[in-house]
């Protein structure tokens, strides 16, 4: 059963996906839908976004390489960034 969900991206990564989706012969959808495949149904699960393996078609879609940053934050900056983000 198919699921509609919203993302929001970069308009020029949706332009490079969508060329490589349709080269592949897939809609932007399906495509969408492969990587996730990819990533949830390993026998291994992740720990993080680190230990997530990207393929090398992911690199030729993408501008340019992401950094996550995980680093923990303190108990008294969450606080103040949520009174913050009260206001």
């Amino acid at each position: 059963m198919d699921t509609k969900i919203t993302l929001s991206f970069d308009q020029n990564i949706i332009e490079k996906a969508k060329d490589f989706a349709a080269s592949q012969g897939m809609s932007l959808s399906r495509l969408t839908e492969f990587l996730y495949e990819k990533i949830t149904s390993t026998p291994k699960s992740y720990a993080s976004l680190e230990d997530i393996p990207i393929a090398d078609f992911i690199r030729m879609i993408a501008e340019e390489q992401v950094t996550y940053k995980t680093t923990a934050k303190s108990s008294k900056s969450l606080k103040k960034a949520y009174y913050e983000s009260r206001k």
